[in-house]
């Protein structure tokens, strides 16, 4: 047989064993080249905040390459050993190592090259929808066009020709380096299986199991007040990160084969082969690929988490803005007000004025809040600034002289501290001072977010609102003593609004328009969630196919056992209840934990991000546990193959 019957030969089987890695292998490449592409697109460079949208999409190219990097170099890593008896075979035969390095070399040129001129192919035929994609999610109103970019080309040939480089050397290492002895036993190392748990298995099993519940209380209390200095904090963080990551491990190599240990034990040796096959096979592999294990978690669990983040921030963007500014549009002065006024009338377009008098002063309410752990506020928090309005300037409103409540509640503030029912509040004059009885917190909003800074605002009786008035320190006053809103009574009328206020071009602070607002919060947080999903995806798909690569090798470990089951009597049915159960912890168990391990991060901080948790958070959850599942799917049905083939 000549070489290169010999290459094309291997080129074959090796494209029929591997087909999930030149997919994933197509897949990348088509993804980074329509990222590169959505970098060089001039419509992104026309479109409002594209600067930053450019860099964060070169920020996002450059975490590709560097997981598509590792799973290239990781699964070559994977492949190259499961041929060591192959490589040992052609030096049996008179074979140099330089020549059995040049046939590999041939071999994972067509495959690699091959698969990376169909990635570019599928990625300039995608590149318009992913463009479209983006436009959609990010509101960018710019047309999509199909453009192919040279630069976009030559960036993708030259960062994989230097992961093929890579590659290569990593080839090249191997065989020079190994023996034909010990190219013959690389694949027969066989796990430990001892049926004994030892004291220090235990021991570590329960220690990652502490570990991770520890890391999971500490993130349910980081922001309730109990951390208040940022040094805390950072430690605070920096022990859940520590606690999670080296629990996940001691999970994996030790909690484990506890666990199954006891579920084994319990069935008093009584076995079934779906047993053999799935609990017994687990104990030990899950313990020798604790550290792969930890990471795909890890980083799985940064990936949901993240994504989640993200969607919550893009999910609530209107409440977000509605927060921000209670009306369709706030002006920061009477000049403002009177333009826009008679724009509008101009247009024939019906509004509704708010007008409210805004006076700052300083307020004590140490008697109506507490921590909600038993930690005290510091005194500049119990006593600061705070914006007052009358009562007469909000409809089928009356406080009593006396009296006096909150308005502007968020998620923030029920996250760090308790407000109650009653008590007193003091208004700090720059001469006297008030004391009020506190009536409760309403959530609803008032002025915008440039009078307010997210601190609550104080509605009280018009009498005590001109006495704090006269009082009042002048040096925290806002800018703007008057808040002015505009509400567009048709609602289909208010694009026609917003028209006008773009036209005025208003500058300085506290000119506002609800809906532009919106626009650029779900611009800005769609551009995360867009660039943060893609990179999740490519995780997704290159974890998963690191997960079935192991299991390929497994399977054909154990083929031998299989073919004596088969001899037997037990049939292809049962080993398969057996695999199915197998795949089910393989892949099960990590993803699990990852989703644990992101919920609690999640949870800890999500009222940073939006104001909506759970619905957009069980859409990433669902939509990552459907993809991940199909690699289990394709593990099953490649080791239904292995089954078949073992008699």
């Amino acid at each position: 047989m000549r070489i290169s019957q010999l290459i094309f030969r291997n080129f074959r089987k090796n494209l029929k064993n591997y087909y999930l890695y030149v997919f994933a292998l197509t897949f990348s490449v088509a993804l980074y080249f329509s990222f590169v592409t959505l970098q060089y697109d001039p419509a992104l460079n026309g479109a409002e905040n594209s600067i930053k949208g450019a860099a964060a999409i070169k920020v996002a190219s450059i975490l590709l390459v560097a997981i598509v990097a590792t799973f290239l170099l990781y699964a070559n890593n994977l492949f190259i050993k499961r041929r060591s008896k192959e490589i040992g075979l052609f030096q049996l035969i008179g074979m140099t190592k330089n020549k059995i390095f040049r046939i590999l070399t041939a071999e994972n040129f067509m495959l690699y090259f091959g698969s990376l001129i169909v990635g570019i192919f599928i990625g300039f035929s995608f590149s318009k929808l992913m463009t479209m994609m983006m436009f959609t999610i990010t509101g960018i109103e710019e047309v999509a066009k199909l453009r192919f970019s040279i630069e976009a080309l030559s960036q993708t040939l030259i960062v994989f020709a230097i992961i093929y480089a890579l590659i290569m050397i990593m080839n090249y290492i191997f065989i020079k380096r190994q023996r034909i002895i010990s190219l013959f036993q690389m694949n027969a190392t066989p796990d430990e299986h001892r049926r004994t748990i030892s004291i220090l298995e235990v021991i570590l099993g329960m220690m990652g199991i502490v570990l991770i519940i520890a890391g999971y209380y500490v993130s349910s209390i980081l922001f309730n007040g109990k951390f208040p200095s940022t040094e805390s904090l950072m430690l605070a963080m920096l022990f859940i990160l520590g606690s999670v990551i080296v629990g996940t491990y001691l999970f994996y190599k030790g909690s484990i084969r506890f666990i199954f240990s006891i579920i084994r034990n319990r069935k008093k040796g009584y076995v079934n082969v779906r047993d053999v096959l799935s609990l017994t096979s687990i104990m030990f592999r899950m313990k020798s690929n604790a550290l792969l294990l930890t990471v795909i978690t890890t980083i799985s669990a940064l990936s949901i988490s993240l994504l989640s983040l993200s969607y919550i921030s893009y999910y609530s963007a209107e409440k977000t803005a509605a927060s921000y500014v209670p009306n369709d549009f706030a002006l920061a002065n009477e000049e403002n007000v009177t333009t826009f006024k008679e724009a509008l009338e101009s247009a024939h377009i019906s509004f509704e004025e708010t007008v409210i008098d805004v006076v700052v002063a300083n307020v004590n309410i140490s008697n109506i809040i507490e921590s909600k752990t038993s930690g005290e506020f510091p005194d500049n928090f119990k006593e600061s600034s705070y914006p007052i309005i009358s009562d007469e300037a909000i409809q089928h409103t009356d406080v009593s002289p006396n009296e006096a409540y909150f308005a502007g509640f968020s998620d923030v503030m029920d996250n760090f501290m308790t407000w109650k029912d009653s008590g007193s509040i003091t208004l700090l004059g720059s001469s006297t001072s008030t004391e009020l009885q506190y009536l409760g917190l309403k959530k609803e909003h008032i002025l915008s977010l440039n009078y307010t800074l997210q601190m609550p605002v104080i509605i009280v009786d018009q009498t005590v609102f001109h006495d704090v008035k006269q009082d009042a320190e002048d040096d925290i006053q806002p800018e703007s003593p008057t808040y002015y809103g505009i509400d567009i009574v048709e609602r289909s009328q208010l694009e026609a609004a917003n028209d006008i206020y773009i036209a005025q071009d208003y500058q300085g602070v506290g000119n506002v328009s609800l809906e532009l607002l919106s626009s650029s919060l779900k611009q800005q947080n769609g551009l995360t969630m867009f660039i943060v999903g893609f990179l999740g995806l490519t995780f997704l798909i290159t974890s998963g196919c690191i997960l079935y690569f192991k299991q390929m090798d497994e399977s054909e470990s154990e083929k031998a056992n299989y073919t004596i089951l088969r001899k037997l009597g037990f049939t292809q049915s049962d080993l398969l209840q057996g695999i199915r159960r197998k795949q089910l912890f393989n892949f099960g168990i990590p993803l699990v934990i990852g989703l644990l391990h992101s919920y609690f991060a999640v949870r800890s901080g999500w009222f940073l991000f939006g104001t909506s948790l759970w619905t957009p958070m069980i859409i990433v959850m669902v939509i990552y546990t459907a993809l991940y599942s199909l690699f289990a799917i394709q593990s099953v049905l490649y080791y239904r193959r292995v089954i078949k083939q073992a008699l």
